[in-house]
């Protein structure tokens, strides 16, 4: 089947994909590659949701496997439920993976948590958050980046990087995911003929 070969290749597409999301996701929680900040609790809201470890990792991980996973029967039943398990893991993929985006955009956009030195001295908080709607997004504009943080050291760019690999890679597993979900319904609608070139009833 068609849907079969397409998902072996996304399952596999999906494993390393899903490993860089975690591994992205578990150095923003050691900014400076130090553990205090996370005992602390001075580590960016949105990598301790941890939406790279359990969303676009561990949830991708399980739905990869279930897409490399194909047994060979035959028959018409066997077709369906064969078409929705992978249709549902493409669903399962495109909510987590999705999830992960926007959480990280969030945290992208709004900057780090950071000991800032501001009017009312050392304090954490996050200097770079956007606070009114015309105001200038700290990504573009470079300069800010160095005196907004006492500590951790290099927080901005260990963040900006960090979050930008986990956005970039969960947009991957989103739209690669979303065209194996449109693969995986245009079979189910033509029925097990449809790699072969002609439609039979489903």
């Amino acid at each position: 089947m068609c849907v079969s070969h397409c998902s072996r290749c996304v399952g596999m597409a999906l494993i390393p994909i899903a490993i860089v999301c975690m591994v992205a996701n578990m150095l923003l929680l050691f900014p400076d590659m130090k553990y205090q900040y996370l005992t602390e609790r001075h580590v960016t809201r949105e990598a301790m949701w941890c939406s790279g470890i359990w969303a676009s990792g561990l949830l991708v991980l399980v739905a990869a496997r279930g897409f490399t996973t194909h047994y060979e029967k035959k028959g018409c039943c066997y077709f369906t439920a064969e078409v929705l398990r992978k249709l549902g893991y493409a669903c399962l993929v495109i909510v987590a993976s999705g999830f992960c985006f926007v959480v990280s955009g969030m945290g992208l956009a709004q900057g780090p948590l950071c000991l800032h030195n501001g009017t009312e001295g050392l304090k954490w908080e996050r200097p770079l958050k956007q606070v009114n709607i015309g105001e200038k997004l700290y990504l573009y504009d470079p300069e800010r980046w160095a005196s907004a943080c006492e500590e951790p050291r290099g927080v901005v760019i260990w963040n900006i990087v960090l979050f930008s690999v986990l956005m970039a890679a969960s947009g991957l597993e989103f739209i690669l995911c979303a065209l194996h979900l449109l693969t995986a319904l245009l079979e189910f609608m033509c029925g097990p003929g449809f790699c072969k070139n002609k439609v039979v009833p489903a």
